[in-house]
């Protein structure tokens, strides 16, 4: 009796492993060469030496940096301030103060300026705000003044993206090809990442006026990237070819964690909300690094300078709530394979925001201590500058 029981005990575990293995084989898993999943924390101390110096600091978030022609910069404060950086010194004055819903992540948050923002003097804002009565994030088109000192409103350039508490993405960038670039979040609804007509949960191009442009991948859509859940950072090995970080779910589906990085090209999906961690499924991307435990991550910026030759063509990447500078190179052989990451700046300047390079050739960083989980502290937030 006990045999005949340990006997159809050992069937049933049988067919409860094939069964198990039939389903991780329809759904698919990376193999490590292609997704590296860092287990425990976020990877080991970065060796290579470097400088950072305090470019500015009494800020309020400073969630975005637009350069302009001749090294000056614009900088958005999330409660709704421009900012002047000039000559290296904010200017103690906002050049315009914008009308934000001031929700958990939403606010004034990314900025770029114009191409050819010598002849326009344009640049574009992405806001939280309120639009007959309904809170949505839209990017708005200023001008700023042949002084520098204050800015006018020009227009709406594309409205009706989605708002939510969380999940707001922000980010905008103009490519090389001279296209502005918008992520956004999925606005607490996971399902509109995987709907091409709907601007939530996805990386956007637009034209400088704000229509869809003919050669974008979805005829007729904004859509260049979907399947996105909170998109912040993101920027181009080539000019078919993206670095992009995502955050992972925080319980939706029951899951948790895993922050990721995905090298993609246009009209991918990346997966959100169908794959988790390393799986795979077909025609989506699986990732090439992500983190059992959320960082998450904020900006994005591949070093292009030549100060910290070890970095070259790496992609730095701010953390929040693991509050560091996450380093990433790429396999030169396998471009969609990590050959090494590690961890710079841990627990040594707080949550990071925005990352991107600067026009004299240094890696330039954002706290965002200020944004209430963090410790804003009396010198607020700070802009940093990189440097050998």
């Amino acid at each position: 009796m006990r045999a005949s029981h340990l006997l159809l005990s050992s069937l049933v575990v049988l067919a409860l492993s094939a069964s198990a293995c039939r389903r991780s084989q329809a759904q698919g898993t990376a193999s490590p060469q292609d997704c590296v999943l860092v287990e425990d924390g976020w990877g080991a101390d970065g060796s290579v030496p470097f400088t950072v110096d305090v470019v500015a600091e009494g800020l309020e978030v400073p969630w975005g940096i637009a350069w302009l022609p001749g090294g000056d910069a614009l900088v958005t404060e999330r409660p709704g301030r421009v900012r002047l950086l000039k000559g290296g010194v904010l200017q103690p004055t906002p050049v315009a103060t914008l009308r934000t819903t001031r929700t958990a992540e939403g606010g004034l948050l990314g900025i770029a300026a114009h191409p050819d923002f010598a002849t326009t003097r344009q640049f574009y804002v992405y806001v939280t705000t309120d639009a007959s009565g309904r809170d949505e994030n839209r990017v708005e088109r200023w001008t700023l003044s042949p002084d520098g000192a204050t800015a006018t409103f020009d227009r709406v350039i594309f409205g009706g993206i989605p708002s939510a508490t969380y999940h707001d993405g922000g980010r905008i960038r103009f490519g090389a090809d001279g296209m502005l670039y918008v992520g956004t979040g999925d606005a607490r609804d996971p399902d509109r990442s995987q709907d091409v007509k709907d601007p939530a949960g996805k990386l956007l191009r637009l034209t400088p006026e704000g229509q869809v442009p003919q050669d974008n991948p979805f005829p007729g859509s904004p859509a260049y990237l979907t399947g996105i859940r909170n998109l912040q950072g993101w920027d181009w090995k080539d000019a078919t070819t993206l670095y992009v970080t995502d955050h992972g779910p925080s319980g939706e589906t029951m899951r948790r964690g895993h922050d990721e990085v995905s090298v993609a090209r246009p009209g991918a999906n990346l997966g959100w909300p169908g794959i988790y961690a390393c799986e795979t499924r077909e025609g989506q991307v699986t990732p090439s690094l992500t983190f059992e435990d959320a960082a998450p991550p904020g900006g994005a910026a591949i070093y292009t300078g030549t100060a910290i030759p070890e970095w070259t063509g790496s992609l730095l990447v701010g953390t929040l709530g693991s509050r560091h500078l996450h380093r990433v190179e790429f396999s030169a052989d396998a471009p969609g394979r990590v050959a090494r990451h590690e961890v710079y700046l841990r627990n040594t300047h707080g949550r990071l925001r925005e990352v991107l390079m600067g026009p004299d050739g240094h890696l330039y960083v954002t706290t965002s201590n200020c944004d209430g989980r963090g410790d804003c502290g009396p010198s607020k937030d700070r802009i940093l500058r990189l440097r050998r």
